[in-house]
């Protein structure tokens, strides 16, 4: 069975680009390769009559494989026959190590890199195949004991990514993992058939790297989460202190103001850490925002329309002028009446409205005359 090439590089670095076009070439050919593998698995289980039951496994794998060659054809574009500048491999990095969020149906719709998803769908194909026990002969289960060695060494590269609270106990299962490999091998050198046992290994194998894998991914999405929640927080703590200071300006310029209690951020509690808990926080965080932006809106709307009460009335009072009307005891009464009104703090907008539409009505009587 082909295995997917190694990625080159890591997220953030411009990769070089005699790695990126091997890269791209070795890709390429585990894609096509993989295609036909999967479509023979495919035919196999249909001739075993297994197609119903192993239906889910293949439409996992294909569609792996579907987000695996959509980010290759981005990361194949983006290369565009090695016409790159450091700007363009970096986007080729981020394609590569960044997340294929929303391409996979994992579980949790957990979001894995592209490595992640290669090695994924080599685990599970090899997986499947141990199911449709497609290589019975001696030569075919050497080269499944060659398979399983190189999975395990791919373990442990996945296994030194665990935090330290369970990296003991992925340790010591990778451990029996492979003492159980290395008896295999001791058997299968004397001459045993060691068929049955190898497939219960390949299965416990694949398992406990796509665990791994899964499990790596859950917490880079907690991780990613726990600085957004802060982000969020930090910027709704800001918008907190803004909107105090413009609904106390508001209630102190007009009347009536707007009455909308200010949510307070700091009820929410420190932002938590734990994959269970950070989607519940990021959505009260989510209200909290909204409740913010609904508070804001009004009490800017309500000092706004005082705002455009002054304007409306200096508007009127410059047209009295340009009409050579503003001397009129009626026009200079009422506009001293309006801005009175305009400047009580809180100022009376309703009073307001109707001094400054009194003051139109004189306007137009002494325009028409």
């Amino acid at each position: 069975m082909t295995t997917a090439p190694d990625a080159p590089g890591r997220l953030g670095e411009a990769i070089e680009p005699a790695l990126i076009q091997r890269y791209v070439v070795d890709l390429d050919g585990w894609i096509r390769t993989r295609q036909d593998e999967l479509a023979d698995l495919d035919q196999a289980a249909i001739a075993a009559g297994r197609g119903q039951e192993l239906a889910g496994d293949m439409g996992l794998l294909m569609a792996l494989w579907k987000a695996i060659h959509d980010r290759y054809q981005l990361v194949f574009a983006t290369w565009d026959g090695g016409r790159v500048l450091q700007q363009q491999r970096e986007q080729i990095s981020a394609l590569i190590w960044g997340r294929l969020d929303g391409a996979t149906d994992m579980p949790g719709g957990l979001a894995v890199s592209l490595p992640e998803a290669c090695r994924l769908n080599d685990a599970m194909t090899g997986q499947l195949k141990t199911k449709l026990a497609l290589a019975p002969d001696a030569g075919a289960q050497a080269a499944r004991v060659r398979d399983l060695r190189a999975q395990l060494e791919r373990i442990r590269d996945q296994v030194g990514l665990e935090p330290a609270v369970t990296q003991d106990d992925a340790a010591r299962t990778l451990a029996g993992l492979m003492l159980r490999l290395d008896s295999v091998s001791e058997r299968m050198e004397r001459g045993a058939d060691v068929g049955g046992l190898l497939g219960p290994l390949e299965v416990e194998a694949t398992t406990f790297e796509r665990d791994l894998i899964v499990g790596n991914a859950r917490r880079r999405d907690a991780r990613d989460k726990v600085l957004s929640a802060r982000e969020l927080r930090a910027d709704l703590e800001a918008r907190e202190q803004a909107l105090q200071k413009l609904a106390d300006q508001c209630v102190a310029t007009v009347d009536t103001a707007p009455r909308f209690a200010v949510p307070d951020v700091d009820a929410l509690g420190p932002v938590p850490v734990t994959p269970d808990e950070i989607d519940a926080y990021l959505a009260r965080l989510d209200r909290v925002s909204q409740a913010l932006e609904f508070a804001q809106h009004k009490y800017a709307d309500a000092l706004a329309e005082h705002s455009d009460l002054v304007a409306l009335l200096d508007a009127y009072v410059a047209k009295a002028t340009a009409h050579g009307v503003a001397g009129s005891p009626d026009l200079v009464e009422s506009e001293k009446q309006a801005r009175a009104v305009l400047a009580r703090r809180p100022a009376p907008i309703s009073v307001a409205q109707q001094m400054v539409a009194t003051y139109q009505t004189w306007l137009q009587k002494e325009t028409a005359r």
